[in-house]
């Protein structure tokens, strides 16, 4: 359903198939924005992905098992403002909330530290990631703007699909949520804390909601097109939204360095502390221009893993912002 929707898609807003090849000296992270582009259009000030968005402010509050997994300031207890926003999956700044299309949603953290750094978190609804590498995203999102719906089996999309079985799998973890407040938001990449004795512990963070809730396809798409968008901030003006930020701990043989493959479910998970959402922010079009979110903007006490995604998406998201903000 979602390939057939997805299909539909770039069939409808007439994209063309991508260029033969591409100059050798662009880097990796350029052609996976130039992609989106092709897949969903060029849409000026707009997030290349994740186009659609609301922003809101919170606050973070780590736990004690926290601190004794990693000496990072943000979970030393004390309370740490927060920025966050929430988005639909595409480049497409106008996509219906419920549609198919509009999975993955996405939870971005700009946590403010007490020395006036900032360290963020970028985490979306996908339970682990369709492929393992940045070529191979950018690969993704060609084969899809190649595969148009009158387009001759096999398609370019289902080529590809046939040597990345993760893709259908990842997708398929993926449904619409009655509100942005009621999502299980997952971080595909791992990453490594580090406590105070010097001992590392790779990890995969959970953002779980009080009450998860999902639509089923038919009841989604039967929503107004701004449903989730305007449900939240609605939701704030009549108390806070509170998550709990976990962490599923790696053992020994767990692979760090490729996000298509999710730890076993029987893997420890560890509370790291409560996330209160309580306020929306005002023109939250306009608030969230300047907000770069970068899953390697890291404190000391957390460290990147071996996944080579995470500088990826460092490099794209950066791309983006500066077209967006020229």
């Amino acid at each position: 359903m979602r390939k057939r929707m997805m299909l539909a898609a770039v069939a409808a807003l007439g994209f063309a198939s991508p260029e033969p090849g591409w100059a050798e000296d662009e880097a990796v992270e350029t052609q996976i924005v130039d992609a989106m582009n092709k897949l969903f259009g060029t849409h000026p000030e707009f997030r290349a992905n994740h186009a659609k968005g609301v922003v809101v402010e919170g606050s973070f509050k780590a736990s004690p098992e926290a601190a004794a997994l990693s000496k990072a300031i943000l979970f030393d207890g004390s309370t740490i403002p927060l920025t966050a926003r929430f988005s639909d999956s595409t480049g497409i700044p106008n996509l219906p909330d419920g549609s198919d299309l509009a999975n993955p949603h996405g939870m971005a953290i700009k946590y403010h530290l007490p020395d006036g750094s900032d360290t963020d978190m970028v985490i979306n609804s996908l339970k682990f990631f369709p492929v393992s590498s940045g070529a191979d995203f950018r690969d993704l999102l060609l084969a899809l703007a190649a595969s148009p719906a009158n387009a001759a089996k096999p398609t370019k999309f289902d080529e590809f699909v046939a040597g990345h079985p993760a893709i259908p799998a990842a997708f398929a973890t993926a449904t619409t949520p009655d509100s942005f407040a009621d999502e299980e938001y997952y971080g595909v990449n791992a990453f490594v804390f580090v406590n105070k004795a010097g001992e590392r512990q790779a990890v995969r963070y959970l953002m779980v909601p009080e009450r998860p809730l999902h639509l089923d396809a038919a009841d989604a798409a039967k929503q107004p097109p701004d449903f989730l968008m305007d449900e939240l901030p609605e939701r704030l003006k009549h108390g806070p939204v509170t998550f709990h930020l976990k962490a599923q701990i790696a053992a020994l043989g767990d692979p760090t360095d490729d996000a298509t493959k999710p730890w076993p479910a029987d893997r420890k998970v560890v509370e790291l502390g409560m996330l209160t959402i309580d306020k929306a922010v005002p023109n939250s079009a306009e608030a969230q221009k300047p907000l770069l979110f970068l899953p390697g903007q890291l404190t000391d006490g957390i460290e990147p893993s071996d996944d080579p995604l995470i500088d990826v998406r460092n490099g794209a998201y950066a791309v983006s912002f500066s077209r967006r903000n020229p």
